[in-house]
This record gives C-alpha cells, structure tokens and sequence, in this order.
C-alpha cells in the first residue's frame, strides 16, 4: 500500500492482532501505516462513508456482475471523492455477501493460474488505480456513500417484500439484480432520498388501501365548493 501512496488501511474483524510484534516488524517502513489501520466489525460499517467501493475477485459468481479489467474502471476510481478497495481473507478471498456490497469487481489479469497471495493483488491493484494521481480529472458530481445506499436497499427490500414483488426466498437474488443497475447510475445523495420517498410513498398507500379495504384513489375534493385562496396583490390598505 505505503509504496503505491495509499495510506487508510481498513481492517474487518481480524482473527488476530494486527499490532503484535511479528506484524509490526513484517510492516517494515510501513509500521506506521499499519498501527494507524482502523477495525470495523463489519465490512458495511467500514465503508459507510466511502461513495465508490471496489471488490476483487478472481472468479465468476452466480447473480453478480462479473469482474472488469482494471482499466476499465480506473476513471470511477479517480473520480471518486472516497473510493475504497476491498480485498478478502488470502485463502477464500471475498465472499458472496461482501461482493454484494461493492458497486464493481475487479479482477486482476493473469494466467491460467489465476490465485495471487494477498499483498501481490493489493501491490497490483492499488499500482493500477493509483499511478497517475495527479492526472485525475476535476471532479463534478458527488455520489452517495455506501450507507447511504445500503440503507436504501434496505428499504427497497422492504417494500418489495411488503407489495409481493418477491418474497423471502427469492428476495436476495432479486435485490442483486436491482443493485447492480442502480450502482451502475452512481446515484448522489439527494437522489437516495427521492427514491426512498417513492418507497415511503408506496408503504402509506398499502397501509392506506388496507385500512379503507380499498385501493380505489381518495376521492378529489370538489374546487367549486371551496372557498377560493386570497389574493395577495401586494396593495398596502
């Protein structure tokens, strides 16, 4: 990381202690780099305030997107405010349900022997995003952090489940696929909130229509049988 200009080192649930004195020496120069590392219990609190995260794998799995090239999404990495890199444990690398909270996959590119041992993919990976920083365009748009949009899947898992648009067991699979188009948008903050109105919306209709035994509109009232607004023509008495 240290080499490749990377300094916020990230660390999930470690099964052991990352400051012991063996760690700490192995870290080299980097010590200083590896006792600053912060610890999350979960990889979703770890990226909660990040906009763009990026998973590694050197598979293909059922119902996610297949990984990139690199290359190909290095120009959403550097327009990134807070983007994050995301590697797993070295002898099963990122499971299905960490995948799912990354917005692309990428995959190194290699040989038919395609398992690389944790610091070559992080050395690789972080070489192929991070050289030529200072090229990086101007950036214009700012997207919503990763809680942001787990929340809103949340909500939207919800409210599918809540219309019969799928059901528990299917739920998981039919969530993958609204993910992965809608982190194609790259949504912005603002635009979580508007498409959580929507499924606010839907959720008072439902308990609406269920309390009336109805799903007919609520009739509109009558404009003639209203008193007109005043005028204000902006006269002084």
């Amino acid at each position: 990381m240290l080499n490749m200009g990377a300094h916020d080192l990230r660390l999930v649930a470690p099964r052991c202690d990352h400051l012991d004195s063996q760690s700490v020496a192995m870290a080299v120069h980097a010590a200083d780099l590896l006792r600053g590392a912060r610890v999350y219990p979960t990889l979703r609190e770890a990226l909660a305030d990040r906009d763009l995260s990026v998973g590694t794998s050197a598979r293909i799995r059922a119902d996610l997107p297949a990984p990139q090239h690199p290359a190909q999404v290095r120009p959403l990495v550097r327009a990134a405010a807070a983007p994050a890199l995301v590697f797993g444990p070295e002898e099963t690398g990122l499971i299905n349900s960490d995948l799912e909270q990354c917005q692309v996959t990428v995959r190194v590119p290699t040989g038919d022997y395609a398992s690389l041992n944790l610091a070559q993919a992080v050395l690789l990976v972080c070489y192929e995003f991070l050289q030529g920083v200072d090229e990086q365009p101007e950036r214009t748009r700012k997207t919503a952090t990763r809680d942001e949009m787990e929340s809103m899947y949340g909500h939207l898992r919800e409210t599918m489940q809540l219309i019969g648009y799928t059901d528990a067991v299917r739920a998981r699979h039919t969530l993958r696929l609204w993910r992965a188009m809608l982190d194609r948008g790259l949504m912005t903050s603002a635009e979580t909130r508007l498409f959580r109105g929507l499924l606010r919306q839907v959720h008072w209709k439902v308990g609406d229509a269920a309390a009336r035994g109805t799903t007919e509109p609520r009739p509109q009232a009558d404009p003639a049988q209203t008193d007109p607004a005043p005028l204000d023509a902006g006269q002084d008495d």
